[in-house]
Protein backbone atom coordinates (compact mmCIF):
# COMPACT_ATOMS: atom_id res chain seq x y z
CA UNK A 1 0.00 0.00 0.00
CA UNK A 2 2.84 2.35 0.43
CA UNK A 3 2.52 3.05 -3.50
CA UNK A 4 -0.94 4.00 -3.35
CA UNK A 5 -0.50 7.25 -1.28
CA UNK A 6 2.53 8.87 -3.55
CA UNK A 7 -0.37 8.56 -6.87
CA UNK A 8 -2.98 9.77 -4.91
CA UNK A 9 -0.83 12.73 -4.16
CA UNK A 10 -0.07 12.96 -7.44
CA UNK A 11 -3.88 12.79 -8.71
CA UNK A 12 -4.86 15.51 -6.46
CA UNK A 13 -1.85 17.97 -7.68
CA UNK A 14 -2.97 17.31 -11.17
CA UNK A 15 -6.57 17.80 -10.40
CA UNK A 16 -5.82 21.47 -8.87
CA UNK A 17 -3.36 21.93 -11.75
CA UNK A 18 -6.30 21.44 -13.95
CA UNK A 19 -8.57 23.75 -11.93
CA UNK A 20 -5.85 26.49 -11.54
CA UNK A 21 -5.56 26.15 -15.23
CA UNK A 22 -9.14 25.86 -16.67
CA UNK A 23 -10.00 29.06 -14.47
CA UNK A 24 -6.83 30.67 -15.71
CA UNK A 25 -8.70 29.99 -19.22
CA UNK A 26 -11.97 31.34 -18.15
CA UNK A 27 -11.08 34.56 -17.25
CA UNK A 28 -8.43 35.21 -19.65
CA UNK A 29 -11.00 34.70 -22.54
CA UNK A 30 -13.71 36.72 -20.42
CA UNK A 31 -11.66 39.59 -20.63
CA UNK A 32 -11.05 39.34 -24.44
CA UNK A 33 -14.69 39.40 -25.11
CA UNK A 34 -15.61 42.12 -22.65
CA UNK A 35 -12.64 43.96 -24.48
CA UNK A 36 -14.09 43.27 -27.87
CA UNK A 37 -15.96 46.54 -29.20
CA UNK A 38 -17.98 44.05 -31.45
CA UNK A 39 -18.99 42.47 -28.38
CA UNK A 40 -20.36 45.67 -26.66
CA UNK A 41 -22.48 46.16 -29.80
CA UNK A 42 -23.86 43.13 -30.25
CA UNK A 43 -24.85 43.41 -26.42
CA UNK A 44 -26.72 46.80 -26.67
CA UNK A 45 -28.12 45.84 -29.65
CA UNK A 46 -29.36 42.83 -27.88
CA UNK A 47 -30.93 44.26 -25.38
CA UNK A 48 -32.29 46.75 -27.11
CA UNK A 49 -34.02 44.22 -29.51
CA UNK A 50 -35.57 43.19 -25.87
CA UNK A 51 -36.51 46.01 -24.77
CA UNK A 52 -40.03 46.92 -26.17
CA UNK A 53 -40.54 49.94 -28.36
CA UNK A 54 -41.15 53.49 -27.51
CA UNK A 55 -44.68 53.68 -29.37
CA UNK A 56 -45.16 50.28 -27.01
CA UNK A 57 -44.05 51.81 -23.39
CA UNK A 58 -45.87 55.02 -24.53
CA UNK A 59 -49.28 53.16 -24.95
CA UNK A 60 -49.05 51.36 -22.15
CA UNK A 61 -47.98 54.54 -19.70
CA UNK A 62 -50.76 56.80 -21.02
CA UNK A 63 -53.99 54.48 -21.64
CA UNK A 64 -55.79 55.88 -18.81
CA UNK A 65 -58.03 53.09 -18.70
CA UNK A 66 -55.93 50.24 -18.04
CA UNK A 67 -53.50 52.21 -15.77
CA UNK A 68 -55.43 53.11 -12.11
CA UNK A 69 -52.64 54.75 -10.80
CA UNK A 70 -51.60 56.96 -13.14
CA UNK A 71 -54.66 58.27 -13.04
CA UNK A 72 -55.50 59.08 -9.70
CA UNK A 73 -52.31 60.27 -9.27
CA UNK A 74 -53.16 62.18 -11.88
CA UNK A 75 -56.47 62.96 -10.31
CA UNK A 76 -54.83 63.51 -7.05
CA UNK A 77 -52.44 66.17 -9.06
CA UNK A 78 -55.30 68.19 -9.75
CA UNK A 79 -56.95 68.33 -6.52
CA UNK A 80 -53.83 69.62 -5.44
CA UNK A 81 -53.65 72.21 -7.71
CA UNK A 82 -57.05 73.36 -6.84
CA UNK A 83 -56.64 73.06 -3.08
CA UNK A 84 -52.95 75.40 -2.81
CA UNK A 85 -55.14 77.90 -5.63
CA UNK A 86 -57.74 77.93 -3.17
CA UNK A 87 -55.52 78.97 -0.39
CA UNK A 88 -53.91 81.61 -2.33
CA UNK A 89 -50.36 79.84 -2.94
CA UNK A 90 -50.45 80.50 -6.80
CA UNK A 91 -46.62 79.05 -7.14
CA UNK A 92 -47.91 75.74 -5.61
CA UNK A 93 -50.71 75.25 -7.31
CA UNK A 94 -49.27 75.79 -10.55
CA UNK A 95 -46.78 73.08 -9.72
CA UNK A 96 -49.36 70.50 -9.02
CA UNK A 97 -51.51 71.39 -12.16
CA UNK A 98 -47.97 71.40 -14.39
CA UNK A 99 -47.55 67.77 -12.72
CA UNK A 100 -51.35 67.00 -13.82
CA UNK A 101 -50.58 68.51 -17.00
CA UNK A 102 -47.85 65.87 -17.59
CA UNK A 103 -49.63 63.03 -16.85
CA UNK A 104 -52.75 63.99 -18.74
CA UNK A 105 -52.96 61.70 -21.82
CA UNK A 106 -54.66 64.83 -23.90
CA UNK A 107 -52.97 67.64 -23.02
CA UNK A 108 -54.43 70.23 -25.08
CA UNK A 109 -58.05 69.46 -24.10
CA UNK A 110 -56.47 70.10 -19.91
CA UNK A 111 -55.10 73.06 -21.37
CA UNK A 112 -58.76 73.96 -22.82
CA UNK A 113 -60.18 73.63 -19.71
CA UNK A 114 -57.25 75.36 -17.24
CA UNK A 115 -57.81 78.07 -19.43
CA UNK A 116 -61.67 78.56 -19.20
CA UNK A 117 -61.31 77.82 -14.99
CA UNK A 118 -58.04 79.30 -14.19
CA UNK A 119 -57.23 82.67 -13.31
CA UNK A 120 -55.55 84.76 -16.12
CA UNK A 121 -52.38 85.12 -14.31
CA UNK A 122 -52.88 81.53 -13.12
CA UNK A 123 -53.05 80.25 -16.46
CA UNK A 124 -50.38 82.43 -17.67
CA UNK A 125 -48.03 81.46 -14.93
CA UNK A 126 -49.04 77.62 -16.08
CA UNK A 127 -48.24 78.41 -20.11
CA UNK A 128 -45.08 80.27 -18.98
CA UNK A 129 -43.88 76.55 -16.75
CA UNK A 130 -45.02 74.25 -20.34
CA UNK A 131 -41.47 74.68 -21.75
CA UNK A 132 -39.89 73.96 -18.18
CA UNK A 133 -42.28 70.94 -17.66
CA UNK A 134 -41.43 69.43 -21.83
CA UNK A 135 -37.25 69.77 -20.20
CA UNK A 136 -38.17 68.28 -17.21
CA UNK A 137 -39.93 65.15 -18.91
CA UNK A 138 -37.20 64.29 -21.51
CA UNK A 139 -34.50 64.28 -18.40
CA UNK A 140 -36.49 61.69 -16.96
CA UNK A 141 -36.76 59.94 -19.84
CA UNK A 142 -33.08 60.57 -20.60
CA UNK A 143 -32.34 59.20 -17.63
CA UNK A 144 -34.37 56.10 -17.25
CA UNK A 145 -33.16 55.06 -20.74
CA UNK A 146 -29.34 55.40 -19.17
CA UNK A 147 -30.39 53.20 -16.11
CA UNK A 148 -31.90 50.46 -18.66
CA UNK A 149 -29.11 50.67 -20.82
CA UNK A 150 -26.35 50.96 -17.69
Amino acid sequence: MPCVRPLLGLLAALAACGAVAFLCYCVYFDRKRRGDPAFKRRLRDKRRAQRPSAEERGAQLWDLATNEKLQERFLQEVQMGELWLSRGECRMGVEHLSNALLMCGQPQELLKAFKHTLPPQVFAMLLQKIPFICQQFEADMNEQEYLEDG
